[in-house]
């Protein structure tokens, strides 16, 4: 009865299903994988942003690097704006509209500075019409803020472009940026949310981040996925059921035509 499992059709639809199996099975692992992922990023994240601020100079140090596990951590630091060396960072979009982070480094004494996003500009009326840019204090002051890694193309999505317009540049790439400055740089920079004393205007603050779902969609593919499995070798099954059903019908009808022959 279940010879016709040997023919050539069936065969290969054996193989189909051998290697589906498989395939869903990883896929569904690989979205396990990326839920944890997520989550232990939305977790750390959500900490780092209830942490009480530090010193700068407790989770970076000159010409290093943010550690991944810092990012989002709340630091202090004291210094001057430096406005002649600001930065406009383009193609930056807050509140659905494209503009420019406004990037000025915080000169804190002996030849050191971090970078501070001050906040987010619109754009001009023209491509290449500068924003209209709220100067930074000119006494001392103590920020807090956001500490984040510095930004590269693989980290942001952006294309670093040359001949941009002076004073503008692509990404937040403090090894990029440094040369062209008279200090040194810490590593990273800083995404401000306070300052004292506070200052008389002021770009618009940069949101705080979205710590999303912590990969609940990737759960819910992770099981879509390995439902997918059951589905593919139920279905199996029934094909099997369904043709050993036809050829036991068809070979009853042969038997019945036969003995009333």
């Amino acid at each position: 009865m279940y010879r016709f499992l040997l023919t050539r059709r069936w065969i290969a639809l054996h193989i189909v299903v051998l290697l589906v199996i498989p395939a869903f099975v990883f896929l569904g692992r690989w979205q396990f994988g990326r839920f944890e992922e997520r989550s232990a990023s939305s977790d750390r994240i959500t900490a780092n942003l209830a942490a009480p601020p530090v010193p700068l100079t407790e989770l970076t140090t000159v010409g290093g690097a943010v550690r991944e596990q810092d990012r989002y951590r709340a630091v202090t630091a004291t210094g001057t704006f430096d406005a002649a060396h600001q930065l406009l960072v383009r193609r930056r979009t807050q509140n659905r509209a494209v503009g420019f982070y406004v990037l000025t480094p915080l000169v804190t004494g002996e030849g050191r500075a971090v970078l501070v996003n001050r906040g987010w500009v619109r754009a001009g009326v023209t491509a290449d019409a500068l924003p209209e840019v709220p100067a930074p204090a000119t006494d001392q002051v103590t920020v807090t803020g956001r500490l984040r890694p510095a930004e590269s193309e693989e980290s942001t999505g952006i294309r670093d472009l040359d001949g941009l317009p002076a004073g503008q540049v692509m990404l937040i790439d403090t090894a990029a940026i440094a040369p062209g400055l008279p200090y040194e740089l810490f590593g990273g920079y800083v995404e401000l949310t306070g300052q004292v004393p506070a200052a008389a205007a002021a770009p618009e603050p940069v949101t705080e981040p979205d710590v999303g779902s912590g990969g609940g969609l990737n759960l819910a593919y992770g099981v879509q996925w390995w439902l997918f499995i059951g589905v593919a070798v139920g279905g199996w099954l029934l094909l099997i059921r369904r043709e050993a059903a036809d050829l036991k019908a068809g070979a009853d009808e042969e038997s019945t035509e036969k003995v009333n022959a």
